[in-house]
């Protein structure tokens, strides 16, 4: 299985390579694609191993990264590079292509997770080629991404959970340990 996730990841980052002199409109189309078959996957591949859990992880995991992303956009108007609108501020493609792949990463291992970061990287480069986002968007949005896979989702097999907490008079993290 990691095998043929390796070499999906790779493939993917072969196909979705665009060219030093592409379009826009290609690096955006392209960096779509590659964020979509990141979700396929955070949501594929443990639904196709009956690990319900992760499925229900992943989801929360895009679901935070994505909703954070698009209420800060609607806090912090920034007006994106090639001036099409003012939701340049973070980069949404890339905080859920990053819980995607973190998400991956965070469950199965580095076997998974090193290609879909990997695929994740290329999104947030694909954002500042097509002109959508400035640098600091997709750092951020990466940012957010990261966080939110890797507190959410809990390893497959792992004995130990980390569950951070929060709330009006503080915030921290709880620690469970299996025996």
């Amino acid at each position: 299985m990691h095998r043929f996730l390796t070499t999906t990841a790779m493939a993917a980052m072969l196909l979705f390579a665009a060219p030093a002199h592409a379009s826009d409109k290609s690096w955006d189309d392209a960096g779509s694609l590659a964020r979509d078959a990141l979700v396929v996957a955070a949501f594929g591949v443990p639904a196709a191993q009956g690990d319900w859990d992760g499925t229900l992880q992943a989801g929360a995991s895009v679901g935070v990264a994505g909703g954070l992303s698009y209420g800060l956009k609607e806090v912090f108007p920034e007006r994106r590079p090639d001036g099409s609108d003012t939701k340049s501020f973070p980069s949404g493609h890339t905080s859920i292509s990053f819980a995607a792949a973190a998400t991956l990463q965070n469950r199965y291992g580095w076997k998974v997770g090193v290609p879909a970061q990997l695929v994740a990287a290329f999104v947030g480069l694909s954002r500042v080629e097509a002109r959508k986002h400035h640098v600091h968007d997709v750092l951020v949005g990466a940012a957010i991404g990261e966080a939110s896979g890797f507190l959410i989702t809990r390893k497959a097999t792992d004995r130990i959970q980390v569950f951070p907490w929060g709330g009006t008079d503080g915030a921290g993290m709880t620690v469970s340990m299996r025996f």
